[in-house]
């Protein structure tokens, strides 16, 4: 794994996520596609929270107390507990983009970090490397998610229009 690489492409992601919700409306922010589905809002303080109080925070576990239980918690469950689809949409984004410098620059700071460390999550070994492969990839997931609402809303609002001229993706 290029450590410096995986680092620089949360960077990158940061950015794309930056982009992905630039002139987005308040309406378009709080719209859900179907009822079982996330909006924009939802979507982005979820990663927020997943920044704050998940990666960073369960890596740096891994390496301090690889022999004690994590602290339970829900992503799924704080989008509704936590009101995300009421919060304001660019503070929202605002705050990801802080967590996710001060993630990096934690990142950066890190002295020959040991990535083959275990830990027994309670479900499934996974090493301080998996933990952090899984938050490279995780951002990648929701860039697709933010995309797939960008489409949805896009197609919903050219209605009665169709866009099948557009391609097939």
């Amino acid at each position: 794994m290029d450590f410096e690489r995986c680092v620089e492409q949360m960077e990158h992601n940061a950015q794309t996520i930056r982009s992905l919700t630039m002139s987005v409306s308040a309406a378009q922010a709080r719209w859900h596609p179907a009822p079982d589905a996330w909006s924009m809002l939802e979507v982005i303080n979820h990663l927020y929270d997943e920044e704050r109080e998940d990666f960073r925070h369960r890596l740096q576990w891994i390496w301090q107390h690889p022999a004690e239980p994590w602290a339970h918690n829900d992503p799924p469950g704080w989008v509704t507990a936590r009101r995300y689809n009421e919060r304001n949409f660019e503070e929202s984004v605002n705050n990801f983009l802080f967590e996710r410098e001060r993630s990096v620059v934690w990142l950066r700071e890190l002295a020959s970090p040991d990535w083959s460390v275990n830990y027994h999550t309670g479900f499934r070994d996974m090493t301080a490397g998996d933990m952090f492969a899984s938050w490279v990839a995780h951002d990648l997931l929701h860039i697709r998610q933010l995309v797939e609402l960008h489409w949805a809303w896009t197609v919903d609002a050219l209605k009665p229009h169709q866009v099948e001229y557009a391609g097939d993706w």
